[in-house]
């Protein structure tokens, strides 16, 4: 398949491995990236930048195709050093970085410098005209539908890419709340260039998470996530289970932040997911667990992804004729 972000990105297909927290590691990476897509290792995954520079040098063992590196940059009481993270980056020749979080207005010229593609994840069409203002490559547009942070404005991917694409002059990728190829060509139709997909990839055989999980997220329908951190306007998408049933309901009675802290730690979610304790931790997941059956290869899945957009893109030509 050949769309601008192919061409960009030098890959087969326009399917993208979004970055994710304590699944983004050199197996699931090298995988998407052997199967002709773009897989994503998640730099803050790793505790320290040499883990990350060992991680990166441990993808180039699995794999001679193109990889990026997900650098999300959020508030925080005790920041990461991003500095020395992203000198990892430069450093291992890494060519094309996912931003996400703040705006990446800082952080760019930096990553230009060293002829970096820069593919920034954003939830609105307005942070998304701001980040191609200062010098990104590629969109990400996430919808409401998405894993993770949604953003605040709860606009939904029918429009948001569409939206997207008729104000940017730059690709866009569609993120959020896609798992087949009939989605990919609908994606396809509504101007973008291509999809970012990270639920979908949690439920692969490559991916680097307790088999409870995966299954967890394949028996879960599309109602079975949670909105947390929404009376913080911090929302967070993620899988129903006792913990994030119980931060909703301590929300709802007005708790803070503080007040939920320890159910919330980075370091339950780990946990969980290696575990496989679906109640031990918050488990980020998409409303696209609706549409999650099975639990394929890599390249198994994203061969049946593009059979399916050709096939659906064949069908509708085949209407409008």
């Amino acid at each position: 398949m050949k769309t601008r972000v192919t061409e960009m990105l030098g890959i087969r297909y326009p399917v993208i491995q979004g970055g994710m927290q304590w699944v983004g590691y050199a197996e699931l990476a090298s995988a998407v990236s052997n199967a002709g897509g773009l897989g994503i290792l998640t730099a803050l995954t790793q505790p320290t930048p040499e883990d990350l520079r060992r991680e990166i040098a441990r993808c180039r063992e699995m794999t001679d195709k193109p990889f990026g590196v997900n650098m999300t940059i959020l508030p925080t009481i005790k920041p990461p050093p991003y500095a020395e993270y992203m000198q990892v980056i430069f450093e291992s020749g890494i060519r094309i970085v996912e931003t996400a979080g703040n705006n990446p207005r800082d952080f760019v010229p930096k990553f230009k410098q060293h002829g970096i593609t820069v593919v920034h994840k954003c939830t609105s069409v307005r942070h998304a005209l701001s980040a191609e203002k200062h010098g990104v490559d590629v969109i990400s547009i996430d919808g409401f539908e998405c894993a993770g942070h949604p953003g605040e404005d709860d606009v939904t991917n029918l429009i948001l890419i569409p939206a997207a694409v008729r104000a940017c002059k730059i690709p866009v990728l569609a993120s959020g709340g896609i798992a087949d190829g009939y989605q990919m060509a609908a994606c396809l139709a509504l101007g973008a260039q291509g999809i970012n997909m990270g639920t979908r990839f949690m439920c692969t055989r490559e991916a680097p998470i307790h088999d409870k999980v995966k299954r967890a997220l394949v028996d879960a329908g599309e109602r079975d996530t949670n909105l947390i951190f929404r009376t913080m306007r911090n929302t967070s998408r993620v899988l129903k289970n006792a913990v994030s049933d119980e931060v909703v309901a301590m929300e709802k009675k007005g708790a803070a932040f503080e007040e939920v802290r320890h159910l919330v730690a980075g370091a339950k979610g780990r946990n969980a997911m290696k575990t496989g304790e679906i109640d031990a931790g918050i488990v980020s997941a998409g409303m696209v667990i609706g549409l999650i059956n099975d639990i394929p290869s890599c390249g198994e899945l994203i061969e049946r992804i593009v059979r399916e957009c050709r096939e659906a893109l064949a069908s509708a030509g085949k209407m409008a004729a």
